[in-house]
């Protein structure tokens, strides 16, 4: 029983320190030309830039396309980072 709860403890330090690390990291994502995305490994939205080009007058409905589309592939890819370390941290976790 007191392995258990050891090993449990044990487990809830190494989640903690993850979700730190993934805190601190920074994934840049240039999905799409003129648009930048800095999303962390805990998929916190760091910073949006987005280029000059796209405010010009009838590129709103572009603007918005590609956005989503960057959006979504920084959440896939700070997804992927946090199953990484996940995985890394804990290699005998069930379902990794």
């Amino acid at each position: 029983m007191f392995d258990k709860m050891k090993q449990i403890m044990e487990m809830k330090k190494q989640a903690e320190r993850i979700k730190r690390e993934l805190d601190s990291l920074c994934v840049d994502v240039k999905q799409v030309p003129g648009i930048s995305i800095c999303i962390t490994g805990s998929q916190k939205f760091q910073d949006i830039k987005i280029s000059d080009d796209y405010f010009q007058e009838g590129r709103k409905d572009k603007l918005e396309i590609d956005l989503k589309n960057s959006l979504n592939a920084a959440i896939t890819q700070s997804q992927q980072l946090a199953a990484s370390k996940m995985k890394e941290a804990m290699p005998d976790l069930p379902g990794m």
